[in-house]
């Protein structure tokens, strides 16, 4: 080691500590450890107990790793941290250290803690020496060596196991169900978390061996667990006698167990208690200093174990209520719906997905239906879900149509400050007419089950995930339109619940059409049956549901109104438009007159995106009053008003507004600030 880097670092005037010529004499090597600096001192003899050369010691401990076996430097670590926690002035211990010929030989340590004036350990000094020949020397100290392995091995067992645990009752069913504990001579268990100053007693067996009163007890209490924690020291119990004599309260109620022994440890993670472990034992007198040590380190491995699995559930407490904050807190009830909603979360600790569902209620017996998923697995996600969530409904409640809700709110996640990006799919369903206008935006087509329960997908021509689509300037948004009977019910659901390892998005469609269509009539059992398939086949994303059955029995009263956006140049948007006009006059009552509106509609409609710039909006709705009245609206932005001309007989247009003319009861023309509405409205019977 480097003298110049020695003297840089302030250590002790007096350091290294010169031993006594006599240790060398005795084959005893010497350290001085500074704790404040780290470095550790040590003389030729002691680098000849770990067959070291000066050249391969660099002056911290880590330097004699290569020669310490994992498990004996565990174990020396947590004697010598117990020391300087406790207060100990000295320790002593035996344990194994590694020749560079491969040859395991015992070696014994004895340290020396030094405290400054308010008690705090700075300094170690201390020996070492091989112990191989003393050891080996008794038949007894063999024996207690193969039984000291036999119980190391043990801990090393459960300290494996205890590394696989993710939540407390993971620790607790450890602890109870491996053979560790009893190959250690326990016969009961105890174990208790510091909670708001009180141990809470977690873990308890055999069964009968539960203390009445003692589920919640106070730190300050006369109770073996509360003196561990409050001194942070471990107790062992070595008799009858002594357990009666120190725990009077607690004795007379577990005194018909047999118990002759006892070990409390606390359990200290990060220098700080986090509860207590009991091991009680029968024909048991007293603890050798390696079966202390061994409890010792069990109880260091123990502690880790829990203060990671307290970690991790309230991680995934805190991550889960967040995801569960995002989502609506509550579905409306629907006049004319059924609905079944679920949100399952497959993820550990942090790891939530954007999945989300909502339900929006529109004027005139109309609902939007919204179900979608934000990219990454992380609480950013949530985040982003819960905003755009918002937004969506907001566009929605606004009454724009689902092309506008959909394009604007990829504007919005573009806008916002994240790279993440969301599929989803708004479909908004006019419970009278059974109508539905679905937008997709990357993300799986729904499904339709039908009355006799088949269950077939629901074509929807989709665009580009949301933020996306406004990324690359392609904010169109096609609408398909689809019709909902009576008794059918429309599934929208996140990609989560068709994943399947190893298979393909098909498979896995497959898979649900088949499930859907087996299911339950019932939709609550239905959603749950949907959900419980995916924890079977372990699925490992999360996953949102939302069923709508339309009840037609229960449908709102005529008065609603459909509106369909076609652009031009758009025939699959002029198609859409004409089936929506065709289910709802048909849904509306007034069938007898339905070639007639169609036909109307159908003219206004070409008639607006032959003669102007832009598309047209139609709208479709029924008058209530004196006369029952069904009035078609379309709307464009140019302000020229249309004329209603004879085309002669060889003229190809011009027939239009005539052909309205005749066919509606009456029509008419509206300007409307930049643009018109050209109307016209048909008289239609009496709803029976």
């Amino acid at each position: 080691m480097d003298d110049r880097v020695a003297g840089a670092l302030s250590l002790p005037d007096d350091w290294p500590a010169h031993p006594d010529l006599s240790l060398a004499l005795n084959r005893m090597g010497s350290f001085d450890w500074d704790l404040g600096t780290g470095l550790m001192h040590m003389d030729q003899a002691a680098l000849d107990v770990f067959d070291l050369t000066p050249e391969e010691y660099d002056g911290r401990p880590a330097s004699l790793a290569h020669r310490v076996p994992t498990d004996e430097a565990q174990r020396l670590d947590g004697m010598v941290s117990q020391a300087l926690k406790s207060g100990l002035t000295n320790y002593g211990a035996y344990f194994r250290i590694q020749r560079r010929d491969g040859t395991l030989r015992w070696t014994h340590t004895q340290g020396f803690v030094r405290r400054d004036g308010t008690g705090r350990p700075h300094r170690i000094i201390g020996i070492v020496r091989d112990a191989t020949q003393e050891l080996a020397d008794s038949s007894a100290r063999q024996d207690l060596d193969l039984e000291r392995r036999r119980r190391t091995s043990l801990v090393e067992g459960t300290t494996a196991a205890l590394a696989h645990a993710r939540t407390v009752k993971d620790v607790i069913a450890v602890l109870k169900n491996s053979q560790g504990l009893a190959h250690l001579g326990a016969t009961s268990l105890v174990m208790g978390l510091l909670e708001s100053g009180r141990i809470h007693l977690v873990a308890d067996g055999p069964e009968g061996a539960y203390v009445p009163g003692t589920r919640f007890t106070r730190v300050d209490e006369q109770y073996p667990m509360s003196e561990v924690v409050r001194t942070l020291t471990p107790r062992f119990i070595e008799s009858a006698e002594d357990f009666a004599t120190s725990y009077p309260v607690l004795w007379p109620n577990i005194s018909h167990l047999g118990i002759t022994a006892a070990a409390y440890m606390p359990l200290i993670a990060q220098a700080r208690p986090i509860g207590a472990l009991g091991l009680l034992y029968r024909d048991k007198a007293g603890f050798t200093p390696d079966e202390r040590n061994l409890l010792m380190a069990l109880g260091t491995s123990i502690a880790q174990s829990l203060q990671r699995a307290m970690l991790y559930e309230q991680e995934h407490d805190l991550a889960e209520g967040l995801q569960q904050a995002m989502l609506p807190r509550r579905i409306p009830a629907v006049p004319g719906a059924q609905v079944a909603v679920r949100y399952r979360s497959a993820r550990l600790g942090r790891d939530i997905g954007g999945d989300w569902y909502d339900l929006i209620p529109l004027p005139g017996g109309r609902v939007g239906a919204v179900i979608g998923d934000v990219q990454g697995h992380d609480t950013h996600a949530a985040a982003v879900m819960g905003q755009l969530r918002i937004v969506l409904r907001a566009y929605a409640a606004e009454g724009h149509s689902p092309a506008t809700v959909m394009a604007r709110a990829s504007v919005f996640l573009h806008e916002l400050d994240t790279d993440r990006f969301a599929t989803c799919t708004y479909a908004e369903v006019d419970l009278t007419t059974g109508v539905v206008q679905v937008v997709r935006a990357g993300h799986v087509d729904p499904l339709v089950r039908d009355v006799d329960g088949s269950c077939r997908r629901m074509p929807a021509e989709g665009g580009l995930p949301l933020g996306l689509s406004a990324e690359f300037g392609r904010l169109e948004y096609p609408v398909s339109t689809a019709e909902l009977d009576p008794g059918q019910t429309m599934i929208l659901f996140t990609d989560g619940l068709v994943e399947l390892p190893g298979s393909d998005l098909d498979e896995g469609m497959q898979l649900l059409t088949t499930l859907v269509s087996n299911g339950p009539h019932n939709l609550q059992k239905l959603a749950d049956g949907l959900c419980d398939a995916v924890d079977v086949r372990g699925g490992q994303d999360d996953v949102a549901l939302l069923l709508l059955r339309r009840r037609a029995a229960q449908a709102p009263q005529p008065g609603g109104r459909l509106r369909q956006h076609v652009a031009q140049n758009d025939p699959e948007a002029l198609s859409s438009a004409r089936h929506m006009i065709r289910a709802a006059v048909r849904a509306w009552g007034a069938k007898e007159r339905a070639d007639e509106i169609e036909l109307a509609a159908d003219e206004l409609t070409t008639n607006a995106l032959m003669h102007t710039d832009g598309g047209a909006v139609v709208t479709i709705r029924v008058m209530t009053g004196s006369e029952r009245r069904l009035r078609v609206d379309v709307e464009d932005r140019s302000s020229a008003l249309p004329r209603r001309r004879d085309a002669g007989s060889e003229g190809v247009s011009g027939r239009g507004l005539m052909l309205v003319d005749r066919l509606a009861d009456v029509w008419g023309v509206e300007s409307r600030g930049s643009g018109k509405c050209v109307w016209c409205e048909f008289l239609i019977p009496e709803r029976s």
